[in-house]
């Protein structure tokens, strides 16, 4: 008899270890599980609107976008909130005769939408600033300053421009270039070795007071001395000690703060994956996090009703974070029906600028969760 209760026992501790065991070997969560359904601004829309069948019906009142075509094609941007509680999107536009290739690189300039509601409909406002350059600008973003001042950002197609306003319909002037100091790094880790300019420049406001550009390469640039710089790089592209990952083709990276941590995701764009890093101080120890979102596995442009929309290109990523909490709440991404160079003048194919929700409480949580564990902390 106590041979068979033990025999008992036994099988029941196993039957209860098995199932924790196995949920000990789930896979990971990674940010593309932070993603969340999208609640439609209106009908989800088939007739009358461009697209491919890929990305139809979809939400015309999400994000920013010429739905018939009467104009321009969007690209880039990042939502910023204002006193009052309306939503800014500072972007670049190019005429929708221009075909995609012709578009952002000889048409692009920047310009300004706005939208009380941080979903959309976002309504374009017109240029940013006509005055320079008849508005030539493409990377083009904005943000708040730390004096409260408004700023646009363009690089790419120019230089690396900042220009600033007092009011979030401007007027925008130029405030100036972008300086920066290779700091005994590669220059090229600041701009393109073969003109000289920057280019994917994204800015963000540390809370430490300085201000901090991640750029195409991935390498950190830190200003003390305002959004002009001079930003010193602070080290290498934060792919480099991952061998695994790969070294060439990376572009789009976001940076955001969060959660007590830094966040950058870049783009391998051959692969159309998307790549996670995070860093406590956001200089130094970038650690790998996993694959942000791969366009040919995972589907984040999901509606409540179960629709989805598998746009071909998934670029220019950027989040939103919410000043009151501290997470992000929100992900926009520039994207394209067809591959680019499908898109034609005047044709029934095009860009735009879609919002999607995210779950930045739990995201912040699991990431707290991951660095603890990585400290040998319970």
């Amino acid at each position: 008899m106590k041979l068979n209760r033990l025999v008992h026992i036994l099988s029941t501790v196993c039957v209860v270890v098995a199932p924790m065991a196995a949920s000990a070997q789930t896979k990971q969560k990674t940010l593309v599980d932070y993603f969340l359904p999208m609640e439609p601004q209106g009908p989800l829309v088939s007739e009358g609107i461009w697209g491919d069948t890929n990305v139809l019906p979809r939400d015309i009142n999400n994000g920013l976008e010429d739905s018939t075509l009467a104009n321009w094609c969007y690209w880039d941007g990042r939502i910023v909130k204002d006193d009052i509680g309306k939503f800014h999107i500072y972007a670049s536009r190019w005429p929708q005769t221009m075909s995609h290739s012709e578009g952002w690189h000889e048409g692009s300039k920047g310009m300004h939408a706005v939208s009380d509601d941080i979903m959309g409909p976002y309504e374009d406002q017109g240029l940013v600033y006509p005055q320079w350059r008849g508005g030539m600008g493409h990377n083009v973003i904005g943000l708040r300053m730390h004096d409260g001042r408004y700023a646009v950002v363009t690089s790419e197609i120019t230089t690396g421009e900042v220009f600033a306003a007092e009011s979030p319909d401007g007027p925008f002037e130029l405030l100036g270039q972008i300086k920066w100091d290779a700091n005994g790094f590669d220059p090229g880790l600041c701009r393109y070795n073969k003109n000289g300019r920057m280019s994917n420049v994204k800015i963000l406001l540390r809370p430490d007071g300085r201000y901090m550009i991640v750029a195409r390469s991935t390498a950190v640039m830190i200003s003390d001395d305002g959004i002009l710089g001079p930003y010193k790089v602070m080290n290498d592209r934060i792919y480099k000690p991952y061998p695994e990952l790969p070294q060439s083709k990376n572009e789009d990276p976001t940076v955001w703060y969060s959660g007590g941590m830094y966040h950058i995701v870049y783009n391998h764009w051959p692969t159309k994956t998307s790549h996670h890093f995070s860093s406590i101080d956001g200089i130094t120890d970038w650690k790998y996090r996993g694959i942000a979102f791969k366009k040919e596995e995972t589907k984040i442009f999901r509606y409540t009703d179960g629709t989805v929309n598998d746009w071909q290109y998934i670029e220019r990523p950027t989040a939103y974070v919410d000043e009151a909490t501290g997470h992000v709440t929100h992900f926009i991404f520039s994207v394209i029906d067809v591959k680019k160079g499908q898109d034609r003048a005047s044709d029934n194919h095009a860009s735009k600028i879609v919002v999607v929700p995210f779950d930045g409480e739990a995201f912040d949580r699991d990431m707290q969760t991951r660095v603890a564990a990585d400290r040998g902390e319970k």
